[in-house]
């Protein structure tokens, strides 16, 4: 009985120690700190290019969501130094730099 009490405890204890190891597992497709000033280059660079920027209040891009297709995204400026450019790509979208991973449109950072 005492062998059977201690294999129930333990259980408990290893699934109430992975539960909230796993609600902290996050998910990034990008190594890559994004910093503010990069937010300010894209924005400003947009801007130089004449770049359309997209409004639109349904289209609320967030970490991890992909880009619809008819979303125009463009490569980062020269001046934003990652380790792979052409893994990126970026968009305005309702006033917001957004960073992409151009082969999957998944979005990696919002401003």
């Amino acid at each position: 009985m005492k062998k059977l009490l201690l294999s129930v405890v333990t259980a408990s204890a290893l699934i109430a120690g992975v539960a909230p190891a796993m609600a902290q597992t996050t998910t990034t497709t990008t190594t890559r700190t994004w910093t503010a000033d990069d937010g300010a280059v894209i924005r400003e660079y947009s801007t130089t290019k004449n770049y359309t920027p997209i409004s639109n209040p349904e289209l609320r891009p967030e970490v991890g969501v992909v880009l619809p297709g008819e979303v125009k995204v463009y490569s980062l400026p020269e001046t934003v130094k990652v380790e792979d450019p052409d893994r990126y790509s970026y968009t305005i979208i309702n006033e917001k730099p957004v960073v992409v991973e151009r082969a999957t449109r998944r979005v990696v950072h919002v401003w």
